[in-house]
């Protein structure tokens, strides 16, 4: 006999229509939370039973104590199985939820690992687990303390954004404390960390019963810290498979996902190699896809949509039954993307036939070759960043914010 579970998702970015569709596909009735001015966004309604709207108080904030009395209103008359929040900003409000209602699923320590960048590098520490030095910001004395261990330059990151949004780098001591003065009353929303020059991966997986039961690598082209903040074009690529750089990344994220606690989700962690000492530093996580079309690289790649696996794994959870990984493949993928000058700008000079998918946004430009050849896929995405270099790039007069 089947059961109907009711599946609340909460997302206050435009993502995760292929979640809704693969939860709705599984038989559970899909509850959408979101925010009010995304209700004109093209949402997979037929996947969806219901929408809940919810405005927004500031950049990216929400009051916490309203949507819950929203909730309670609506919980009188539906119940709710699971919570699933489908973006970073998203994970503590769903771990809120979930204690408020008493609802299975990550509570808000765990979720602190995978939001705050402090609480994750201390627990990532403390797990034996190699991160670049870094300090809070509570404390002036340990500031000066860990200048004096670590040289720089320094990252300042907010604690709380999601991958480079609101990074700020300086290279003298000087420069360093302007910056955390600058910060006034919001200081402690903030660390500094040593910048460690080196390739950045990152590693999307999906954990199943507190195991990790996908894992899949890629290495960033153009640093995304570069790419946010100096206007470049976001690039990246599948590792070359069975190497020792696959086995360390996957390694790593196995380690840390079991040490953070991780039961059942999609995640997407960044890793840097050191160009100093060769070593892997663990860089951030969170317990969500990876933006910026990471996924549909991935799926290029080895042929599993990362949405939809991990709404088959979260029924699958929740209806206390077995879930085992689709037939996957292994071919090489990357992805360009950039900022157009153009609303609409042309997309026929992709035209290569490894060429698998085009991004359709306004004012951007983008594409995902896929391959048996690792060189071949490299050499097209040289090919396609001069073009858009040349024909198509538009820097933005700031930061572009969030790009994974």
């Amino acid at each position: 006999m089947s059961v109907n579970l009711t599946f609340l998702c909460i997302t206050t970015y435009f993502k995760g229509n292929d979640f809704l569709k693969a939860c709705k596909e599984a038989g559970n009735s899909v509850f959408l939370l979101t925010a009010k001015k995304l209700e004109n966004k093209p949402w997979a309604h037929e996947a969806i039973d219901e929408i809940f709207y919810i405005e927004e108080q500031g950049h990216n904030l929400y009051n916490q104590e309203e949507i819950i009395k929203g909730l309670a209103y609506i919980f009188r008359t539906r119940k709710i199985d699971r919570v699933v929040a489908l973006d970073d900003f998203d994970v503590e409000k769903a771990a809120f939820i979930r204690e408020q209602f008493r609802i299975p699923g990550m509570g808000r320590t765990t979720a602190g690992y995978f939001r705050d960048k402090l609480a994750m590098r201390i627990k990532a520490s403390e797990s034996g687990i190699r991160v670049p030095g870094f300090c809070s910001l509570f404390n002036d004395d340990q500031v000066n303390g860990f200048v004096a261990r670590c040289p720089g330059p320094w990252m300042i990151k907010p604690r709380s954004e999601a991958s480079a949004a609101g990074i700020t780098k300086s290279h003298s001591v000087e420069e360093l404390w302007q910056t955390i003065h600058d910060l006034g009353d919001k200081r402690h929303e903030y660390l500094v960390e040593q910048f460690k020059p080196g390739d950045v991966y990152h590693v999307d997986c999906l954990s199943f019963g507190g195991k990790v039961v996908f894992t899949w690598s890629s290495v960033y082209l153009s640093p995304p810290f570069d790419v946010a903040h100096g206007g470049g074009i976001f690039r990246s690529v599948t590792v070359p498979f069975g190497s020792p750089e696959q086995h360390a990344l996957e390694t790593m994220s196995v380690d840390l996902l079991k040490a953070f606690g991780l039961q059942y989700s999609a995640s997407h962690t960044e890793v840097i190699r050191s160009h100093e000492d060769g070593h892997y530093y663990f860089l951030e996580t969170s317990c969500r896809v990876g933006g910026a079309h990471l996924a549909d690289m991935v799926e290029a790649s080895s042929g599993l949509n990362l949405w939809k696996e991990w709404a088959r794994l979260e029924t699958a959870e929740a209806m206390g039954t077995p879930y085992t990984l689709p037939p996957l493949k292994k071919e090489y993928a990357g992805i360009v993307i950039s900022l157009a000058r153009h609303q609409w700008p042309d997309m026929s000079v992709f035209s290569d036939p490894e060429v698998v998918w085009h991004l359709e946004e306004e004012y951007h430009v983008g594409c995902i070759v896929q391959s048996e050849n690792r060189e071949r896929v490299i050499g097209l995405l040289d090919k396609y960043t001069e073009i858009i270099r040349k024909d198509y790039h538009a820097a933005p007069p700031s930061s572009i914010g969030r790009i994974s």
